[in-house]
């Protein structure tokens, strides 16, 4: 099991200029967005490194939904700045970026694909050791402050990869649950839909003793490595919380009780998912985001076209438990009877369908787009869409149930509409 060092509470924000000089650190790389930069979360980061008089710079050209190139740019600032620590402040893209920022500035010779997860990288271990960062969330969906993961598209392919390693984690998350109030409304749901898939798919996902061949060396066991006793913890109980509090946040800003709620669920699934893994579900919304034509979500100001991460990931999630659930019908039941569904009459048989039903309920009550043909995907595009989850091995592995192409093909035509 791994997991950062987490600490939650309003304003904790605050202390991050007194951890740094707790940590000795004299020159510092904050790491944001231009959104975000104009923000009050990222006023709170750098007042308080003023008030404690460490020296720092900003980066604040990330990508949301970064690039191998956008990568690249964020890398080569912190490789010209020599920093001895980083804070990220923002969403998942944000804390992604950063974590790549510090393994490549702390690994000069490496190239970009060295530690890519295989079969796009080459997927080497990371065995240098790294810089603190501490990570300040300002979404509630990633839980990339509780990870080893950073994700990416490899515009080469036209398909989303990532580096995953314990040793890239976060050595701080902050969690400070006041910068939810400036999500609006569809990044609040966007971001939820991620917690609700980290939640379902780690807890469907294979069980790790039936993971083989068992690695010749720790330093080679996957982030990733099945369903746990210990993940599933972490799993069911965002799962209760996204089912109690999901829809409140997104349709009343000011529900402080349901955003700050939220904003731990995130954590949480982090910790489950961050050990356990994902599977169908990311594997295919990595090229739903990648192969994006024209479709702008809204509430997003980004100047490039973008299906945000969470709803491409909860877009096939229907379909997915429909597949899967012959594999584990009692989780997928389970799954179905937290989000709300009166299982006592189900038959174990129609498991995947319950919980098909109950996502696709709970879909629309958040008004979320009627499937991949609502963000401007057709039948036409689904042989890309297949190709381009082929090499997401490192999450399709995962699932409890082995698939084909032509049943990847399946659950993407089944996903092309939702209701």
């Amino acid at each position: 099991m791994a997991v950062s060092n987490i600490r939650y509470g309003e304003n904790v924000t605050k202390e991050v200029g007194m951890d740094l000089q707790n940590l000795g650190m004299k020159n510092v790389c904050v790491m944001t967005d231009k959104n975000l930069a104009q923000l009050p979360p990222v006023r709170a980061v750098l007042n308080s490194l003023i008030r404690n008089k460490i020296n720092f710079s900003v980066y604040d050209n990330v990508r949301v939904e970064p690039t191998d190139k956008s990568f690249m740019d964020a890398i080569e600032f912190a490789r010209k700045g020599k920093f001895d620590a980083y804070v990220a402040v923002g969403g998942g893209s944000v804390m992604d970026t950063c974590k790549a920022a510090n393994l490549y500035a702390s690994s000069p010779e490496s190239d970009l694909l060295d530690f890519v997860n295989a079969p796009i990288g080459k997927g080497k271990p990371v065995t240098v050791p790294l810089n603190p960062l501490i990570a300040v969330p300002t979404t509630s969906g990633t839980g990339s402050e509780t990870t080893g993961i950073a994700i990416f598209d490899y515009e080469e392919l036209n398909a989303k990869t990532g580096i995953a390693s314990r040793a890239i984690k976060p050595t701080l998350g902050l969690i400070d649950p006041l910068h939810t109030l400036h999500m609006p409304e569809r990044v609040i749901a966007n971001s939820g839909f991620d917690v609700l898939c980290h939640s379902l798919e780690s807890y469907t996902a294979l069980p790790y003793h039936m993971r083989s061949p068992c690695p010749t060396n720790p330093i080679e066991r996957p982030t990733y490595q099945g369903s746990n006793p210990i993940s599933d913890v972490w799993a069911k109980h965002a799962l209760r919380i996204v089912a109690k509090y999901l829809k409140r946040a997104v349709k009343n800003p000011d529900d402080r009780e349901a955003r700050f709620s939220m904003h731990l669920a995130s954590s949480f699934a982090g910790i489950g998912f961050g050990n356990a893994g994902v599977h169908l579900c990311h594997g295919m919304s990595y090229p739903i985001s990648g192969l994006v034509k024209t479709y702008r979500a809204k509430d997003y100001n980004v100047e490039h076209p973008i299906v945000p991460h969470g709803l491409s990931v909860v877009l096939t999630s229907p379909a997915v438990f429909s597949f899967t659930a012959s594999m584990c019908p009692e989780r997928h039941l389970e799954a179905a009877e937290i989000l709300g569904a009166d299982i006592r009459t189900a038959k174990i048989k129609d498991a995947g369908l319950v919980l098909a039903d109950t996502l696709r309920k709970f879909l629309f009550d958040l008004n979320v787009d009627d499937g991949l043909s609502a963000v401007g995907y057709t039948t036409a595009d689904i042989p890309a869409l297949v190709k381009g989850t082929l090499p997401q091995e490192r999450v399709t592995k995962l699932s409890p149930r082995s698939h084909s192409e032509d049943e990847l093909s399946c659950l993407f035509e089944a996903s092309m509409k939702l209701y």
